[in-house]
């Protein structure tokens, strides 16, 4: 059996594995953990903005859809009763020529199916019938303002009583929150519509 030994050149260092030295990688690692972090920032801010964005689109298209439906119901009723600032019901005409009651109203509870809600119900404020949110998460501010005509020399027209009363307006105020998100909020005054069909006392 013969074995063979390659011959070694005494002149050449041997040949060493190349490592990463302690402060390479300590460099390596905290280079590593800010772009980590610059990531993470980017992400967070990107998904808390899309969050806000999200809601304040909901909020308006919830509001849109709500003072629309409560515009109608304005024009077309033939009466007004002042329940409270928080509460009216209209008079509103049937197929028949007869009239039906609608309650549009807000829920200042903290609990409940309409709490925080701006919604409408069939009859009076003291229906037991189910309730229809039309913007949730409404902050306690939420106001009905009355209306009288404008009469020349009058400064003010804010209306008294039920039989003055001509136009109607709504002050709401939705409000959305998340975890992480800051809270977001809409302030909406809207116009004052016209009571076309109620007749008026000046």
């Amino acid at each position: 059996m013969t074995t063979f030994t390659p011959p070694t050149d005494p002149a050449r260092p041997p040949a060493r594995r190349s490592a990463f030295t302690l402060v390479e990688v300590m460099v390596a690692a905290s280079l590593s953990t800010l772009v980590l972090a610059g990531v993470m920032s980017a992400f967070l801010f990107i998904g808390r903005t899309s969050f806000t964005t999200g809601n304040y689109s909901e909020m308006e298209a919830q509001t849109r859809r709500a003072l629309d439906r409560f515009a109608n119901d304005v024009r077309l009723a033939r009466g007004i009763h002042w329940n409270s600032s928080r509460s009216i019901t209209l008079s509103l005409p049937t197929a028949t020529n007869a009239t039906t009651q609608t309650t549009y109203a807000y829920d200042p509870l903290s609990v409940g199916a309409t709490a925080r809600t701006f919604y409408c119900v069939p009859g009076d404020d003291a229906s037991t019938l189910p309730r229809q949110s039309l913007v949730r998460g409404v902050a306690t501010d939420f106001s009905f303002q009355r209306f009288k005509l404008e009469q020349n020399g009058v400064t003010t027209n804010v209306a008294a009583n039920d039989l003055e009363t001509k136009l109607l307006q709504v002050t709401l105020r939705p409000t959305r929150t998340g975890v992480t998100a800051v809270a977001s909020s809409q302030n909406t005054f809207s116009a004052r519509y016209l009571l076309r069909n109620k007749r008026v006392s000046q």
